[in-house]
């Protein structure tokens, strides 16, 4: 097996690979002398067939195993010998084609990028700010009221009063389409929050301005897409008899509302959310300080970019910021999308960083632990209430989702080992100045 270089320039490599006759036979021989001993014909024993017969009647389904090997093993010699890494899968095209045949000699020829060498880091070089904010009483208390309108209950309004948006109405109705009362288009005692879209388009806006035991009727129509196909588009009235109208009314802050949210009392409830924001405002602070990083490391580190990684990069980058214009379009029938100046900015700045950080993950054997796998997964799969056994099945079965799960916390935990390393100042600020960095964050 011989190994040629057909060219080297910059990051790009070419090399013949030939595999000769004798060599390809001799791996021919070698399987169907390690399948012998399993194969069973007519007339002979297990095992006992004769190579001879073998080969006739097995050699041309080999010869294809044969040659895929022969070619595997040369490139993963090669691989290992010169060190090189491959940026993307390596284009390899065999010489002859549908020309070739049995007896001749096997030519190849492999082309491909190689990652570059990249630079070592020295992290101490690094220099980071981290905004620290406390919570304040402010943000507690701010906290506190949004937990009591959340957790809203609804008193009696006057009697005679009219109801209105957001108010909660009672109700008993009955639902009919032709005439016909329908399955499941009948209830008892109904709280209905008015405005909370939660019934059929046009139903609540017809009881604004119901009072307490009137009688109202609602003609609606059921939306086309409606997941009941026997009602779908169908004109319904519905016979609704109003029995209360409650106006909303924000919880108590006290200790009643605490135990609400399984906190003792009132001061533990204080407390834990305290504690919330805290870590809220660590996670912002993270994030701003992770930019800073990443915005030093791309003018820290140097070095030549394989161009086929940029392209695919740019390509991507422009495809989802056009879907992102476009959400109406779902598909891919759209043209071909242009790749802009600013697109190849964002997708050199990316490969860059994502080269640098995954040779330093490499290099400091850093990886993902299964652990934080199976965490990942169930994270994501509380999206799908339900549907989660599912959902823990489709990953197993799908590399790509993998790789989409792990790639965010080995880039996590390659950024924690370099802010290990460098110079790191802490610097108190209040929480409108952090919002304002977070905020910096999608302007650039």
């Amino acid at each position: 097996m011989q190994v040629t270089e057909t060219q080297k320039e910059g990051l790009k490599r070419g090399y013949t690979i030939t595999v000769t006759a004798a060599e390809l036979d001799a791996k021919v021989q070698e399987k169907l002398v390690e399948a012998q001993p399993e194969i069973e014909m007519k007339g002979f024993r297990k095992g006992k067939v004769p190579l001879a017969i073998l080969r006739k009647q097995f050699g041309q389904r080999l010869l294809g195993d044969a040659m895929q090997d022969a070619i595997d093993n040369a490139m993963r010699d090669h691989f290992e010998a010169t060190g090189d890494r491959p940026a993307m899968q390596p284009d390899v095209q065999m010489q002859d084609g549908e020309n070739w045949s049995e007896g001749k000699d096997v030519v190849v020829d492999m082309s491909y990028e190689a990652l570059p060498e990249i630079p070592e880091l020295d992290a101490s070089k690094v220099e980071l700010e981290r905004l620290v904010v406390k919570a304040d009483d402010e943000a507690v208390e701010e906290a506190l009221k949004n937990l009591a309108e959340s957790a809203e209950n609804f008193a009696d309004r006057r009697k005679g009063s009219k109801a209105k948006e957001g108010d909660q109405v009672v109700i008993d109705f009955k639902g009919s389409v032709d005439g016909e009362e329908f399955e499941g288009g009948s209830a008892e005692d109904y709280p209905l929050v008015l405005g909370s879209n939660s019934f059929i388009p046009g139903f609540e806006d017809q009881l604004v301005g119901a009072k307490a035991d009137e009688e109202v009727e609602v003609k609606v129509t059921f939306p086309a897409e409606y997941g009941a196909a026997h009602l779908a588009g169908k004109d319904a009235v519905f016979a609704c008899t109003v029995k209360a109208v409650k106006a909303p009314k924000p919880a108590e802050i006290d200790d009643e509302l605490a135990k609400k949210y399984g906190a003792e009392d009132l001061a533990a409830l204080k407390a834990q959310i305290a504690e919330r924001l805290e870590e809220e405002y660590k996670g912002a602070a993270r994030a701003v300080m992770k930019r800073a990083l990443l915005d030093q490391l791309d003018k820290l580190v140097e070095f030549e970019l394989p161009p086929s990684l940029v392209e695919a990069e740019a390509n991507q980058i422009a495809h989802q910021l056009w879907h992102d214009e476009h959400p109406e379009e779902h598909g891919h029938n759209h043209g071909e999308i242009e790749v802009t100046d600013e697109h190849k900015k964002l997708a050199n700045r990316r490969v860059r960083l994502g080269l640098l950080l995954a040779e330093l993950g490499r290099k400091h054997e850093i990886d993902v632990t299964d652990q934080e796998m199976t965490q990942a997964v169930m994270n994501q799969a509380r999206q799908y209430p339900g549907q989660e056994r599912a959902f823990f099945e489709f990953v197993q079965k799908n590399q790509e989702v993998q790789q989409q799960l792990r790639a965010p916390i080995f880039e996590d935990k390659v950024v924690d080992h370099i802010v290990e390393n460098a110079k790191v100042t802490e610097k108190e600020v209040g929480k409108d100045e952090l919002q304002k960095a977070v905020e910096a964050l999608d302007e650039e």
